[in-house]
């Protein structure tokens, strides 16, 4: 019995079902599919990360610092080969990819930012001064997606990744909407999501350890 066969006869012991919710890997033909790394780039700083002002729909570019991390992500990708590079449409994280040495990247529209509604532009202390206590993990955003949406949104691009069958992925997004897509990858409530930090042009990794989802490296 060859190495594929003798990998297809021990999955489908275990049941289809079991295959599919493990999400351990897919039968295409008669090649098993890698577990694809996904690497997550965040954009280099703006002027509104710098001062803590929620930015989704506002177009910014980077500042002087922002091109300086942007520039540090190159060579922690040198050599490395993606078979799927996905990037946000906003300036920020297209002008990210570039400097970073992916031009190329497809635009993905799920990648987004959190839209924060009439919060956009506004700080953290500036919102609990009116919503005491407020958190976007697990507060209301007037105008703006609730987390349903935003886990609707975000699991799209997981599973386009992990259906693309490649050995490594990358992303480059934004602070939230690249917490979302890791917690969605593993599974996790994103309440938890506030105990996830990601500082502006970080590299962070999630995969798979044996057959479970990951975290590879965060917020490198």
């Amino acid at each position: 019995m060859n190495s594929v066969k003798a990998a297809e006869k021990g999955i489908w012991r275990f049941g289809r079902a079991a295959c599919w919710s493990l999400d351990i890997c897919r039968i295409l033909g008669r090649t098993l599919t890698a577990m694809t790394e996904l690497y997550l780039v965040r954009h280099g700083e703006t002027e509104w990360s710098k001062s803590g002002r929620h930015t989704s729909v506002t177009d910014l570019d980077l500042t002087d610092e922002g091109v300086r991390q942007a520039e540090a992500v190159r060579p922690k990708l040198a050599g490395l080969d993606f078979g799927l590079v996905l990037c946000s449409p906003r300036l920020r994280a297209r002008r990210t990819a570039a400097l970073a040495g992916f031009p190329d990247a497809i635009v993905d529209e799920d990648l987004v930012e959190w839209n924060y509604g009439t919060y956009e532009g506004r700080t953290s202390a500036e919102i609990r001064a009116e919503v005491p206590g407020w958190r976007i993990w697990n507060s209301p955003i007037p105008g703006g997606e609730t987390k349903v949406q935003v886990i609707a949104r975000l699991s799209e691009v997981v599973t386009r990744v992990r259906s693309a069958g490649v050995e490594r992925a990358l992303c480059f997004a934004h602070g939230h909407s690249l917490r979302v897509l890791a917690l969605c990858w593993l599974d996790i409530d994103i309440a938890r999501g506030q105990s996830f930090p990601l500082q502006t042009g970080s590299l962070s990794i999630v995969g798979y350890e044996k057959e479970s989802p990951a975290i590879v490296r965060w917020n490198a």
